[in-house]
């Protein structure tokens, strides 16, 4: 029997047509040693894009969740980059992952939306 769980994030940064975003997916339910590896790698791909308004997009489709402190770090991290982003699509397939992008937008100067359609998702990051 299997035990191991997958679980982290992984950072990009990827080219739809003449846009750039900063994509990152998570899986599993995330720890705090998620973050401590990921938060430099987050840091270095927004410190790369030239443009001053960072779009993300987050694929959460395969998340479950954080412990306690990871939510924590997730928190200090979007205050960190608060106004570094300009969109953050969320594209996921959970209630719950709907009512944490509603509440990131107390936390974000910019605007943060909740798709469970991928090619939505895309579709508003790219529109002004």
């Amino acid at each position: 029997m299997n035990t191991s769980k997958r679980h982290g994030l992984s950072v990009g940064v990827e080219r739809v047509n003449e846009h750039i975003f900063i994509t990152l997916k998570a899986a599993g339910k995330l720890t705090h040693e998620d973050y401590k590896i990921i938060t430099p790698m987050i840091d270095a791909a927004i410190a790369e894009v030239k443009e001053p308004d960072v779009k993300v997009l987050i694929n959460a489709t395969e998340m479950e969740g954080w412990e306690l402190r990871a939510a924590w770090d997730d928190f200090k991290l979007g205050l960190k980059h608060n106004n570094d982003f300009k969109r953050i699509a969320i594209h996921g397939n959970k209630g719950w992952q709907e009512s944490i992008s509603k509440l990131g937008r107390w936390f974000v100067s910019g605007e943060i939306k909740f798709f469970e359609n991928l090619d939505d998702a895309v579709a508003w990051l790219k529109s002004e």
